[in-house]
């Protein structure tokens, strides 16, 4: 019988595990370097600022898992913004309730042709993602968006509100397969004072993705904020998470995402500034202990992060995104969620993986594959 994560969270010292990471030593990380496999007990060591000097070993090591495990391959995908309505007040996001800005929900018709779009394009993995309205974006709309999509998408996933189990076994039988649900901060106390509304109940988020596991979603991704709270604690305990789901749902693929502070509206300013240097350690630590979790990371990097981050550790990456809703075809100057840094084309995002001897994969799951 698993301890939910939950418990698991509570019973581990938040201070202590910072104590751990910032007291290792050179030698400590060159004896860890040293192995031939990897686990959660080493991850205090590699995301280490003393790691940080052991850079280019981490990379080399980190490359030789992902070609291990993933081969050449980097899938593409495309988030579909269906609404930016919002009832929280999150300080750091620009759907926050309280910015006075022009809200949009799509309507069905409006999405299909969001989602026209992007299939012309290639992708056959579409996110589908939306502030947390449960008014606006009922589960009975999404099931409804995701009966339609699945007729010509390999994949539909969801970056919404969090749910019961009863809605997302709805989902899943409407053909919804994967999730994505980040808990932003591990930071009791940071979380508290950057939250306001539904999303402020921290348990109820951070025990989300088990009722998604539940459910019998194929896919689940999780992630932080990075730069919300100390960046080096936070990806422990994304790493713990992550653990623990793979664990107890075995059947179930865990991705692990990545995104960094953008400028969006409110202009708020990250309490931690991560450098790419820094970025890139976590990065390769992940994948040294995560071997077989997906690493994603979106088009809120700059182009030359993306391009190195790619094959090395990184196996999925959105392309072509428009964070607001409507974006691609329907209202191009609806608000976005962030600012975007990486701007290329899908195709371009291609021939840049072409060229570093990699292959783009828009299509990696069938649903012939399901056995009923």
């Amino acid at each position: 019988m698993y301890m939910s994560f939950l418990k698991i969270l509570q019973k581990t010292d938040l201070t202590h595990i910072r104590n751990l990471i910032y007291s290792v030593t050179e030698q400590t990380v060159l004896n860890t370097l040293e192995k031939k496999h990897f686990d959660l007990k080493d991850f205090t060591v590699l995301i280490s600022p003393a790691a940080g000097r052991f850079l280019e070993k981490m990379a080399d090591l980190s490359r030789e898992i992902t070609l291990l495990r993933f081969g050449r391959t980097v899938k593409l995908y495309a988030p579909l913004y269906v609404s930016n309505e919002c009832v929280n007040e999150c300080a750091y996001c620009g759907f926050n309730a309280k910015n006075k800005i022009k809200r949009k929900t799509l309507t069905k018709k409006e999405v299909i042709k969001e989602a026209e779009s992007l299939y012309s394009q290639g992708f056959r993995h579409l996110l589908l993602v939306s502030g947390e309205n449960s008014r606006k974006v009922t589960v009975a709309f999404l099931g409804d968006i995701a009966r339609e999509l699945t007729k010509n998408f390999a994949a539909v996933s969801i970056e919404v509100y969090p749910m019961d189990t009863g809605d997302y076994k709805k989902l899943a039988s409407c053909g919804v397969s994967g999730i994505a649900l980040y808990q932003e901060t591990y930071n009791r106390t940071v979380y508290k004072t950057v939250h306001r509304g539904p999303k402020a109940d921290f348990n109820y988020r951070l025990s989300a993705l088990e009722r998604a596991g539940e459910a019998g979603f194929r896919e689940m991704g999780i992630g932080v904020l990075i730069g919300l709270s100390d960046f080096r604690t936070d990806v422990f305990f994304t790493a713990l998470h992550a653990g623990y789901l793979m664990k107890k749902f075995w059947k179930s693929g865990i991705a692990v995402s990545f995104p960094r502070f953008r400028a969006a509206a409110g202009n708020f300013k990250p309490y931690v500034n991560v450098s790419d240097k820094e970025f890139a350690q976590l990065i390769f630590a992940l994948r040294m202990v995560l071997p077989d979790a997906d690493l994603v990371l979106s088009t809120r990097e700059n182009p030359g992060f993306r391009n190195g981050m790619a094959g090395i550790g990184i196996t999925r990456m959105s392309a072509g995104s428009k964070t607001n809703p409507g974006g691609y075809t329907v209202s191009e100057n609806s608000l976005e969620q962030f600012e975007i840094a990486d701007k290329r084309t899908p195709q371009n995002i291609a021939s840049m993986l072409k060229t570093k001897d990699l292959d783009p994969v828009w299509k990696d799951f069938d649903r012939s594959f399901l056995f009923e």
